[in-house]
């Protein structure tokens, strides 16, 4: 499958401001499910781009912007050659077939910081078996109980919110759901980690991410790697889910960061359009 992928976004302020460095979090990342044929970045036209990988190895595209402007654009083009890839076509190891179960201790050495870090959630419509259960079963079922108990929401701006808010106001977007999965799944003593990129929904007809990013979790498991799970949309990850950051918390995959200085407070509007399509 070849598909093509447009993003744009406007920040227009209603003075000029000056800006920090922005961090562009948009570049898919290395699969050998997925080759890069196509990439065309562009910003500012004073602006000075430099391309490095950051501490989870996402690329980013780090820009600094050396003149005060009333309008902030980026734009990116890009085209790929996706391979079907079948969402459970793994294996686990013997030591993770059943939920609870203990990381190796070269495992948890590495995992340790996906593994903590949040406050036990407590979900009033699923909980953790009470004894072993198997491991995949148990995931797909969390998954599904946070999509079909939550309300999708859609809204393009802001933090995420807390677990304990999502599960009380019953309702998230997609980033409410990714945040809120990882620390459920912390909280069962597995590794997580949230994931930001694209989703491509052809022939779908509910859709939840046309027209903007998407996230999603991932959890590690021994004998299967990272392991995707989109609980927005109740399903596992496969070939139409394109990962462009992973991190520990939504900051880390956020796809755009940076901030405008002024000695006062300006009002602005942001504007943003992703477009994805397949090609011959």
């Amino acid at each position: 499958m070849k598909i093509a992928i447009h993003y744009q976004t406007q920040y227009a302020y209603a003075e000029p401001v000056s800006f920090s460095l922005h961090l562009f979090r948009l570049f898919p990342k290395a699969d050998r499910h997925l080759a890069l044929r196509k990439v065309s970045f562009q910003t500012n036209a004073d602006a000075v781009v430099s391309y490095r990988r950051d501490l989870f190895d996402n690329e980013i595209a780090s820009v600094f912007y050396p003149s005060h402007s009333a309008l902030l654009t980026a734009q990116l083009s890009l085209e790929l050659e996706v391979e079907e890839r079948n969402a459970f076509g793994f294996l686990l190891d013997s030591h993770a077939l059943e939920v609870p179960f203990p990381y190796k201790p070269e495992e948890q050495r590495v995992l340790a910081p996906f593994c903590s870090g949040n406050t036990p959630v407590t979900l009033p419509f699923w909980s953790p078996p009470p004894t072993p259960q198997a491991t995949i079963a148990t995931l797909v079922e969390l998954n599904r109980a946070l999509h079909e108990n939550l309300i999708y929401e859609r809204r393009e701006e802001g933090d995420p919110r807390s677990p304990a808010e999502t599960v009380a106001m019953g309702r998230g977007a997609c980033r409410d759901f990714a945040v809120l999965m990882a620390a459920t799944l912390r909280g069962m003593g597995l590794a997580a980690r949230v994931v930001s990129g694209y989703l491509c929904e052809f022939g779908e007809t509910e859709k939840h991410a046309e027209g903007a990013l998407h996230a999603w979790t991932e959890t590690y498991l021994p004998g299967a790697g990272w392991i995707g799970f989109d609980p927005t949309n109740g399903i596992l990850c496969n070939h139409n889910h394109i990962p462009t950051a992973v991190g520990l918390s939504a900051q880390d995959i956020a796809p755009i960061f940076g901030r405008y200085f002024h000695k006062t407070h300006v009002p602005a509007l942001m504007t943003a359009s992703l477009q994805i399509h397949e090609i011959a």
